[in-house]
């Protein structure tokens, strides 16, 4: 895959990064064996940034050993402030004992990018004062070499970029065939030199063949969005095409962002999110599926303070 550079930060970033959540086995067990192959994987498929959080259970450490003499090859973004037990803290205090506690595991002297995470959950004043002030000293401390956010709320991302001299924001489920609303936020994040990280490809399991089940027995997304995600899925089977692909392909190719996180332990779907970010997309399928999104004041997901949507 070619690179790009992500911001200003001069990092050479692949359109596809990894991300550690199923890493740290937050979705069901993951053998160590099998998640340091996939690891060493996606680093000869040339993707360069791993993204991981204290968050993800068991990510950090794991990530840290399969990593071992590959340390120099790859970039590490991790995050502070939202913690296993949806324990949040963005002190100074925390944001710097995270850090260090983060970097032991990792097996590192520093982080390539430290982002505070999702963000809308809290008061968003000291997150964007005193929070931020602290990544900026981490910086100069070199703890770090770029920082960031991280969060849904498309409006708490523009309050981070007009009111901060971040480097990247990541946001989620934006950027996806269900919601394109992440390239709302280009102009003002080019224009303040920052750099849009995409995640959730597939929203979460949505745009999947699992959105049968989730339309059975719910979702974190409105009714009407899992409803236009199996109608998608419906469209997609009767062309005889893979919904994740699509979902990848838009993702990365369409969805607004210098480079796309695509979570996975798995090394046929790590291949086709690979795959996906050079594939033609098939145009007129395309527009099919794009024809049953919901409207984009009706897809909102509700995450974090109503004050911070």
């Amino acid at each position: 895959m070619d690179t790009t550079t992500l911001g200003r930060t001069g990092m050479q970033v692949a359109p596809v990064s990894f991300g550690t959540a199923p890493l740290g086995q937050l979705f069901g067990p993951v053998p160590e064996e099998r998640g340091a192959a996939v690891v060493a994987e996606a680093i000869d498929l040339g993707i360069t940034f791993f993204d991981t959080s204290p968050y993800y259970g068991d990510a950090e450490e794991r990530l840290g050993r399969a990593l071992k003499g590959r340390r120099d090859r790859v970039l590490i973004g991790t995050k502070a402030g939202r913690n296993p037990g949806e324990v949040f803290d963005f002190s100074p205090t925390a944001i710097r004992r995270s850090v260090e506690e983060s970097l032991r595991r990792l097996r590192t002297d520093h982080v390539d990018v430290l982002q505070l995470h999702d963000i809308e959950f809290v008061d968003l004043g000291p997150v964007l004062t005193d929070g931020y002030e602290t990544l900026v000293a981490l910086r100069d401390e070199g703890k770090c070499l770029a920082i960031g956010m991280t969060g849904y709320s498309l409006a708490t991302a523009r309050r981070v970029i007009a009111e901060t001299d971040c480097d990247v924001f990541l946001n989620f489920g934006h950027g996806t065939l269900l919601d394109g609303s992440l390239s709302s936020l280009g102009d003002l994040a080019r224009s303040n030199g920052v750099a849009l990280v995409n995640a959730a490809a597939v929203a979460l399991g949505l745009l999947t063949p699992a959105v049968r089940r989730y339309a059975d027995e719910g979702h974190m997304a409105p009714t009407g969005v899992v409803q236009a995600a199996l109608r998608m899925s419906e469209v997609c089977e009767e062309a005889g095409a893979s919904i994740s692909f699509l979902a990848n392909q838009y993702a990365i190719q369409r969805g607004g962002a210098v480079t796309t996180v695509i979570g996975t332990t798995t090394s046929v779907h790590l291949r086709e999110a690979v795959e996906a970010a050079t594939t033609t997309i098939d145009e007129e399928l395309l527009a099919a599926v794009l024809a049953l999104r919901p409207d984009p004041a009706e897809a909102q997901w509700d995450i974090g303070l109503p004050e911070n949507s």
